[in-house]
């Protein structure tokens, strides 16, 4: 059979060439838009052209839209870049830093609230300076600020960060180096509000403070007895990492009226988890939240700001549900609940209102960036092979060929049965030395045969008609698509924690997909792969509708709402480095609506290996006495030698990925 063309239809239960063709010719992008389920998850920005291009609107209905491929293209063309490529949509950043802004804004308007907004990145989401740049360049009318967590972080942020009138909100546990700096910052003017994870940091706080004679800004994170949901909920509650209890609190406030820093109580801060997927969770965390606050401002502390911490979620998969990959509220809903909720605790205990601080990072980065890999092979159940005619006298070949002769939807279970037997008994006899090689390899092959005819036929019963036993041969029956990406260094929650992201090709959407796959990575790794993906129905699917991979052109395929975490968490499992990357703005002065911004090339293997300790000198040093012992020893000519050498060096400076 011909491996390109004989997969196992997406749908429907015909296998005829006729059928397939006409099922084909009817093939839309409207099928492809469901199929992907691009417009639940898409959120306006992500779409998909008539000629089977998708598509990303970084500015949704108010801007152009540029086709992905195109940029793939022009990346190859124009700048030399390959895929693996990570390309960032910028002006989408603008816009999501934009539509949380307004959507407080709008709210606090609504509510007649009477504090102001003051949001802050948490840059541990993509601490990549392009990115935080950018969002606080998109944010500088709005104030918008920055929440860090470490050391190294308090050091970038001073550094990037320019309009004093936002905040620098410092979480995470604090030395006195970390504390020192943070107050350097406070010290050039800026609003830097320092977060208490314990009682001894309130102790170094006000220490540290006095030494430099200045009175900080400090605030106060509580433990809630309020908890997230999903992968994430233990973030929150009263077994949280951080916080403080109700006594602690109390402690710490007198910890700053003994050090004479009454005042510097400025903040109440409390974080239940990431990618809260429940708004009723998030509506009763912020209650409580707000009534510590209420109940610390009566005893006349003087806080100005309530912060709600992270967890806007992002919708993953598209369900709109409070399944852990996606969301059931809107980014307008958060703001309108957050904003009421404190509103009507602070009315209800008569004390101003609070500032809102919210550190929201997901939602502001997790769209702006897509992956681009190339899938350059298959592996398929049902390879092109051709077989010795001699075996079809076997016992084995003959039940097989019989059973296929015999197959209708009204013996699907029994055939499915045989065939199974066969393919164990052809096992055994193998191992005990009965049976060749040529025909295990054809019982092999016709027993793949028959079941995706089985599945085919399976497919034309109603759920209840299908025998027992079938749930999973679909899964089976799979094929493997292989890319040139690392899960472990591009798709690392996927892997650690099975996160979902939507998979898409990002071309010939305009036709009908001809397999069900999973897609392989190229580490030596068995868990290098993506085998779990969104489904509108299910939560999940174990394998993703995809086209055949040509020999005449590249198969790409995007990877969506990896802007969140995985270009930081990424590790260099079997030394792949960080994947090319460009940047993209739009303009309208250029024909396309577009341009490249900015290119960043991939690590090369000398870089990579120079973060393992593997110096780039030595190890030529190394490899040329290596060919200088062989020319030696006559195992190498003198020219021949010095091609592999310089062979050699020019590798150290290739990219780590395939050159496909």
């Amino acid at each position: 059979m011909d491996a390109h063309t004989e997969h196992t239809p997406v749908e429907g239960p015909n296998t005829s060439g006729k059928a397939n063709a006409d099922s084909a010719a009817q093939w839309t992008v409207d099928d492809a838009n469901e199929l992907y389920l691009i417009d639940r998850w898409g959120q306006g920005y992500f779409g998909v052209q008539a000629d089977g291009k998708m598509t990303v609107s970084p500015l949704q209905e108010r801007g152009s839209k540029i086709a992905i491929k195109d940029v793939v293209d022009a990346a190859i063309k124009e700048e030399g870049l390959k895929a693996p490529l990570l390309i960032r949509f910028q002006d989408l950043l603008h816009h999501r830093v934009h539509t949380l802004n307004k959507a407080f804004s709008n709210a606090i308007a609504e509510e007649r609230y009477r504090g102001m907004y003051r949001g802050v990145f948490p840059i541990k989401v993509n601490q990549l300076r392009e990115v935080v740049v950018e969002i606080l360049e998109a944010g500088r009318g709005y104030h918008y600020g920055i929440e860090v967590g470490s050391k190294p972080e308090i050091f970038a942020a001073l550094s990037v960060h320019s309009d004093n009138e936002s905040l620098i909100v410092c979480n995470g546990y604090k030395d006195d180096a970390y504390i020192r700096t943070a107050l350097l910052g406070q010290k050039l003017g800026k609003k830097v509000i320092l977060i208490a994870e314990k009682l001894s940091e309130v102790h170094a706080i006000c220490r540290v403070a006095a030494e430099l004679g200045i009175e900080p800004s400090i605030g106060l994170r509580v433990r809630l007895f309020s908890r997230g949901a999903g992968k994430w909920a233990d973030s929150g509650g009263e077994n949280a990492k951080f916080g403080l209890s109700t006594a602690e609190m109390l402690q710490a406030t007198q910890i700053m009226k003994d050090a004479g820093m009454t005042s510097a109580f400025k903040l109440i801060h409390f974080h239940i988890g990431s990618q809260v997927p429940d708004i009723l969770i998030i509506k009763r965390a912020v209650r409580e939240a707000a009534r510590h606050y209420a109940k610390f401002r009566k005893a006349g502390h003087p806080i100005e700001y309530l912060d709600v911490g992270g967890g806007l979620a992002i919708d993953y998969d598209g369900s709109r549900s409070t399944f852990h990959s996606s969301m059931n509220y809107t980014v307008e809903e958060y703001a309108r609940d957050v904003v009421h909720n404190i509103a009507d605790i602070c009315d209800e205990e008569k004390v101003p209102h609070p500032h809102i601080v919210s550190e929201s990072g997901r939602a502001i980065v997790a769209h702006h960036s897509v992956l681009v890999v190339e899938a350059f092979g298959a592996i398929e159940k049902t390879p092109e092979a051709k077989m010795d005619m001699t075996v079809e006298d076997h016992k084995l070949v003959k039940n097989l060929r019989y059973t296929q002769e015999h197959l209708s939807t009204r013996n699907l279970g029994e055939s499915w049965h045989d065939i199974q037997s066969a393919k164990e008994e052809a096992q055994q006899m193998f191992e005990l030395g009965l049976l060749n090689l040529d025909i295990k390899a054809h019982v092999e092959l016709k027993f793949w045969e028959l079941a995706e005819q089985i599945h085919v036929l399976s497919q034309s019963l109603e759920p209840s008609e299908v025998p027992d036993g079938f749930d999973d041969l679909q899964k089976q029956l799979s094929d493997q698509h292989i890319c040139n990406f690392s899960v472990f260094q591009s798709l690392l929650d996927h892997w650690a924690l099975g996160a979902l992201f939507p998979v898409v090709p990002i071309h010939r959407l305009n036709e009908k997909p001809t397999s069900q796959s999973t897609l392989v990575d190229i580490t030596c790794d068995s868990d290098g792969k993506v085998s779990k993906f969104i489904d509108g129905l299910t939560d999940t699917r174990d394998t993703l509708p995809l086209h055949a991979v040509s020999d005449h052109e590249p198969y790409y395929l995007g990877i969506f709402l990896t802007g969140a975490y995985q270009d930081i968490m990424g590790d260099i499992h079997n030394l792949f480095g960080r994947v090319n990357e460009v940047h993209v703005f739009l303009d309208d002065d250029e024909e396309c609506g577009y341009y490249l911004e900015d290119t960043i090339a991939g690590n090369t293997i000398s870089e990579v290996l120079a973060m393992t300790q593997y110096d780039t000198k030595e190890l030529i040093s190394l490899v040329k006495a290596q060919v200088d012992a062989a020319i030696k020893q006559d195992r190498l000519k003198p020219t021949e030698g010095m091609r592999l050498l310089a062979d050699y060096e020019r590798g150290l400076r290739d990219h780590t990925y395939l050159s496909l």
